[in-house]
């Protein structure tokens, strides 16, 4: 991945599953490459502020960089069920890239298999979108099964992966052995943090700088 003020595409965040940090390494990897946050679909707006509402609280430059989503439903449910849930549903020829000036950070919704409809997963939007993609890792039980079948997932569909992030309590084994059988570089580190917000984001953007981004 190329540093901070080079010019580049993008890239496409995937969790390894749910509750990953997704949103929270999207907002860091737009501050590392000066990009706007896009999040084609979104569920779970009647629980609180969407995705695209935290990503642009914790910006520099608010919400002039955020995109507008195309998909946006009510429910928490998977994207499919939500789309259904609100009499609609999501056509993979409409989620192309907007038009945009800056680099495009891309954040799925969920992992990398989640179906879009009955059709479609996140794995063909990400090989329609052409982007590189940043997987998220957290660690508890059976995440180290679940990052390396999203980095098998991925790369079964010929997708470019620049990176692994991992987000909260450092487990260097854990880090290790799915660096060794993935064969996929960590590009930075987030920790267990007390409270997220702008100033945060920045500094854990110029982390991840100093790593090589």
């Amino acid at each position: 991945m190329e540093a901070r003020g080079k010019s580049m595409r993008g890239v496409v965040v995937a969790g390894i599953g749910t509750e990953i940090g997704k949103t929270l390494v999207a907002a860091v990897l737009c501050e590392v490459l000066e990009a706007d946050y896009w999040k084609p679909v979104a569920s779970g707006s009647e629980d609180g502020p969407t995705d695209d509402k935290r990503v642009a609280e914790l910006l520099s430059g608010g919400v002039s960089r955020i995109l507008p989503t195309p998909y946006s439903f009510t429910k928490s449910f998977s994207p499919h069920i939500a789309a259904a849930m609100d009499s609609d549903q999501i056509e993979l020829a409409k989620l192309t890239l907007p038009a945009h000036t800056r680099p495009i950070v891309v954040e799925l919704a969920g992992g990398v298999a989640v179906p879009l409809n009955d059709s479609h997963t996140n794995l063909d939007l990400i090989e329609q979108l052409n982007l590189p993609v940043v997987v998220v890792s957290r660690h508890y039980l059976g995440s180290i099964n679940h990052t390396l079948l999203t980095v098998q997932a991925l790369r079964s569909r010929n997708a470019r992966i620049a990176g692994i992030v991992f987000n909260g309590e450092e487990l260097p084994d854990s880090e290790r052995i799915i660096v060794k059988l993935s064969s996929v570089p960590v590009i930075g580190r987030i920790p267990q943090l007390k409270e997220v917000n702008s100033v945060a984001v920045m500094t854990l953007a110029n982390s991840f700088e100093s790593v090589g981004i």
